[in-house]
């Protein structure tokens, strides 16, 4: 016997009665309706937490449907201002990573795709064989239907990893990264100004992230499963800790933020600074129950978040 209750149906109207039975305000019924349509209700009810009384179901006294959308429109302007600039680092690292490899193995498949020009660590031999095996089949699959690829393969019958890298995924190039050999990890970490391991760690956060912001998730309070390193930013910005491990700016959208400060030119760091200053003052004047602070904190971001563009990119993040 199945026990579990079905979510059943609801129209507009009924969407309408359960929120102000949840006893959220709505002024405007007809534009509460527009944006329920458009927005789905439990898409909406996603961003309900700081607007609720802790331990009930009831929304806090006086929150208003405009300030719950206000939340989710937010949300919405982090993914599509994080999700520009995740794509210049991912751009960067396939430019870096085809260069570096390229002028070390050939630009041939056949060259720079031999299984000896990856490590020979035993316990990754399974993966390196796997992802060979992916990217021969992106060659397979994309080579009659991309322009570029499509144009190399007519034209000189091979694939440059220069090109090849515009069809793979930043999951695959992240994943590539892992299994190269130490040296080539260093060469394309020098170029960041990190060690080969703190970019073995930062590359998948990043392609989670890329992939949560493509496809709408909630990303304000996201954490992620992997903790970045201490930084000498934790430091400088005199982010508090709890036990001996930083509050804030560890596994949670602000570490992002550290992420991209360390591999984003100044300018760009400096530009999306400015874009996520502006979206959060016009959060911060849409909302009246809930302070600015509650939703920074949900974030990682400390109060002081704004300095870190001003911090200049360190050459040795580690901790002093």
């Amino acid at each position: 016997m199945n026990d579990k209750i079905e979510k059943n149906f609801k129209n507009l109207n009924e969407q309408v009665d359960i929120l102000r039975f949840k006893e959220l305000i709505i002024n405007d019924e007809n534009y509460a309706k527009k944006v329920l349509l458009r927005e789905n209700y439990f898409f909406l009810m996603g961003y309900r937490h700081l607007f609720m009384e802790p331990g009930d179901k009831k929304f806090k006294n006086g929150t208003t449907f405009e300030e719950l959308y206000s939340l989710f429109l937010f949300d919405r302007s982090i993914r599509n201002i994080l999700f520009k600039y995740i794509l210049v680092i991912e751009n960067n690292l396939k430019s870096i990573t085809s260069y570096q490899l390229s002028k070390k193995y050939g630009y041939r498949e056949r060259d720079y795709l031999k299984e000896k020009n990856f490590t020979s660590d035993p316990s990754k031999q399974a993966q390196v064989n796997d992802l060979l095996k992916k990217m021969k089949r992106q060659i397979r699959v994309n080579g009659a239907q991309h322009s570029a690829t499509l144009h190399y393969v007519s034209n000189y019958g091979y694939i440059p990893l220069w090109i090849l890298v515009k069809v793979l995924s930043f999951g695959i190039v992240s994943e590539m990264y892992s299994i190269l050999k130490k040296e080539d990890q260093k060469d394309i970490a020098a170029v960041y100004e990190v060690d080969a391991d703190t970019l073995t760690v930062y590359l998948p956060i990043l392609a989670n992230y890329r992939n949560l912001c493509a496809h709408e998730d909630i990303l304000y309070e996201n954490k992620t499963q992997k903790f970045i390193e201490d930084t000498i930013y934790h430091q400088l910005l005199n982010i508090k800790k709890e036990d001996d491990i930083y509050s804030q700016g560890k596994n949670d959208l602000f570490a992002l933020i550290i992420i991209m400060k360390q591999m984003l030119g100044q300018e760009d760091f400096q530009n999306m600074t400015v874009e996520l200053e502006h979206i959060i003052d016009t959060l911060n004047y849409n909302i009246k129950t809930i302070p600015i602070k509650s939703v920074l904190e949900r974030m990682g971001f400390p109060i002081n978040w704004k300095e870190l563009a001003k911090i200049e990119r360190s050459k040795d993040l580690n901790e002093t």
